[in-house]
């Protein structure tokens, strides 16, 4: 039931804007308040939270700045990385880290995908930086909180798909809207995840709690559940609660190119067909089609995700085989006609451009006969950027980072339709400013999802 709220001297409608403005400018006070300006030969106060897995590579990459505090759920996992990193503080809840240490500047935020937004926009209301690992967001709202929260608090933001910053993902964009391969109607981006169990019920057992795991920390947001090795450490990616599946994992990566060279905003209807879904893991593969409207003076769009070993069909494919045929793997062993395991296909009215990796660091021009002399594209994107370092210059004052909250949080609003999709079991016509569906009122629930008692957003 809604809450009712009564007031026993109310405004006028003047005295309440008034009052109203007054507010929201104490508020932004507030949230800049512990925002120390930093220059550029300063170096940031940085706290990390999910301290191992992804947090150890984000960590080690922001090393040349003073690495204050280290927050891990798992006390064996913490203590390496506090033994290479002394003088940081010690914590179990990033809670009870931000309240207490006063002079965190920027903090990372490489903790399972449900934890995400909580403690994202937790750290920029009190005017911290952020760079926060992939999917933004375990959910499609929390994707629009982080992206209003960034702005309303004006902090340095900066997801963590790193082929953001590949001289090749960003060349792709550029050619793409040159042209060169003419308007394109259809995308097919297929993944090799997952690489974690899916498809799987919820385990029986209830072992005890390993020593030194704080497992109602991990839950945090989550529904209350006994622990299992199921979910911790890496193995929470497939599980409804904590992660979003393979493509909450990957498309952030693999569709990212696609996303900006083809300015796709809100779809109008995402379908989503996949093996058998129980409730609790996500399905062991899927194909969803997303539908997105003509935009500017661009047509519209069928894009079309595959996981599971799943992939285009025949035809979809011998677009690109010819070009698989003479080429070589990473190792130089010959590829042979199939598909490599991840990659991303744009289909144009005049070629079509096919990038064979996860981050699309690579991509070629096909029928490459036709293009072999195509290099008149201005070069209008920073070719030279490091991810991280480019995070770090927002801090201190520089240019917003490549993947910042504004368009990788619009990215993660997206993607995570999908997942709507999956567990919605039906097609979904969309309304995107409005984040609801026009047809399944019902999937709300998969949209917003509530949280446990002591955590929120």
């Amino acid at each position: 039931m809604a809450k009712t709220y009564s007031f026993s001297n109310p405004l006028t409608r003047r005295q309440f804007l008034e009052k109203s403005a007054i507010a929201a400018a104490g508020l932004s006070l507030a949230g800049c308040a512990t925002t120390r300006r930093v220059s550029a030969n300063d170096k940031l106060n940085i706290a990390v939270i999910g301290a191992n897995g992804k947090g150890l590579s984000d960590t080690d990459a922001c090393s040349s700045e003073n690495i204050v505090a280290l927050c891990d759920i798992d006390e064996a996992r913490l203590a390496p990385r506090l033994a290479k990193y002394p003088g940081a503080k010690a914590f179990h809840d990033y809670r009870k880290m931000l309240q207490e240490m006063k002079n965190i500047d920027a903090v990372i935020v490489a903790t399972p995908d449900h934890h995400h937004a909580p403690a994202s926009i937790m750290a920029m209301k009190m005017g911290k930086h952020v760079y926060c690992q992939k999917p933004l967001t375990h959910s499609v709202y929390e994707a629009r909180m982080m992206r209003e929260t960034a702005a309303r608090h004006k902090v340095a933001t900066q997801m963590g798909n790193q082929g953001s910053a590949e001289p090749g993902l960003r060349r792709a964009i550029e050619v793409i809207q040159s042209g060169a391969i003419g308007p394109v109607r259809q995308v097919h981006v297929w993944s090799n995840r997952p690489i974690w169990p899916q498809g799987i019920a919820r385990p029986s057992e209830t072992p005890p709690i390993p020593e030194g795991l704080h497992w109602d920390l991990f839950l945090g947001p989550a529904p209350e559940r006994p622990y299992n090795p199921a979910y911790h450490p890496f193995a929470w990616r497939g599980w409804v609660d904590f992660g979003t599946g393979a493509l909450g994992d990957m498309a952030c990566h693999t569709a990212n190119m696609p996303f900006r060279a083809l300015k796709l905003g809100y779809p109008t209807s995402i379908e989503a067909e996949t093996s058998e879904f129980n409730g609790e893991t996500y399905p062991k593969k899927s194909k969803i089609r997303f539908e997105f409207p003509a935009r500017e003076s661009l047509p519209p769009v069928s894009f079309f995700w595959y996981d599971g070993g799943e992939k285009p069909n025949e035809d979809i494919a011998a677009r690109v085989l010819n070009y698989l045929e003479d080429q070589k793997d990473k190792n130089g062993k010959p590829i042979g006609r199939k598909l490599p395991g991840s990659g991303c296909l744009l289909i144009g009215d005049k070629g079509h451009l096919f990038s064979p990796d996860d981050y699309g660091a690579r991509f070629f021009l096909l029928p490459q006969k036709e293009f072999a002399e195509y290099k008149n594209v201005e070069e209008r994107i920073n070719s030279e950027a490091v991810h991280h370092k480019e995070w770090i210059d927002a801090c201190k004052g520089g240019k917003p980072g490549f993947s910042n909250f504004d368009i990788a949080a619009y990215l993660t609003e997206i993607i995570l339709l999908g997942c709507v999709a999956i567990r919605a079991g039906k097609k979904i016509e969309w309304d995107g400013p409005r984040m609801k569906s026009t047809n399944a009122p019902e999937v709300a629930k998969f949209v917003h999802r509530e949280y446990r008692k002591g955590w929120t957003i």
